[in-house]
């Protein structure tokens, strides 16, 4: 019997198919992105993660045991420091050149954010679980399918980014992530439905950020 993570993954088979087609990861992937496409990726990451360790923390402070609270909390703490030790590294290299001045969170950036700190804080925690999920997924399976292609060119401009989300930690982190959205599932069966919509929503913004990262969307008046 399947579990919510894979009836939920198979239910997201078209969008994922999609962000597999992008044209941000097939260049990723064999190192022809152009320097300032990544740099606005990285600065919009940075921008998000912010916002995305708020979402875990509320879902930690949420969560119906200790061990759930304690994988969720940790989260949030690796989204505050290992990820932006690893963003801060990146953008100070001279392949990406010098900022243009401090980010400002595009719309597509904004509206996943929002997304993800609201149903954090007023979804059931089953649905709150699943929305966070697909960042955890997505990045664990692009990353493990381009690392390959990375290691296979010693100097490929992205291979520290492809190797961290294909390194153990983040692949095991996955893992654990998926497990705790099953066990939500399982806890509450009357709430899979609003769980694979939340999941759905979760990864159709995943594609619409590295689609919005490779446009380096912005705003059109800023204030």
């Amino acid at each position: 019997m399947t579990g919510f993570s894979e009836r939920a993954w198979a239910a997201t088979a078209d969008l994922r198919r999609a962000i597999d087609e992008l044209p941000f990861l097939a260049e990723l992937a064999d190192g022809t992105l152009a320097p300032e496409v990544f740099r606005h990726y990285l600065e919009q990451d940075a921008v998000y993660l912010g916002s995305y360790a708020r979402a875990l923390a509320l879902l930690a402070a949420r969560a119906p045991d200790a061990q759930a609270a304690a994988f969720w909390a940790g989260s949030a703490q690796t989204c505050g420091a290992v990820e932006t030790e690893l963003h801060a590294d990146l953008l100070g290299t001279d392949l990406l050149g010098e900022p243009d001045g401090a980010p400002v969170a595009s719309p597509t950036c904004l509206a996943y954010t929002s997304y993800l700190v609201a149903t954090a804080a007023t979804a059931p925690y089953p649905v709150a679980a699943a929305a966070v999920l697909p960042c955890y997924w997505v990045y664990a399976d692009v990353g493990a399918r381009l690392a390959p292609v990375a290691r296979a060119a010693p100097d490929h401009p992205y291979r520290r980014w492809v190797a961290t989300y294909d390194a153990a930690p983040f692949q095991e982190a996955t893992v654990t992530a998926r497990r705790l959205a099953d066990a939500a599932a399982r806890s509450a069966p009357g709430q899979e439905p609003a769980m694979l919509t939340a999941f759905a929503v979760a990864t159709r913004y995943e594609l619409e950020f590295w689609r919005a990262a490779h446009a380096r969307e912005g705003w059109a008046v800023l204030v």
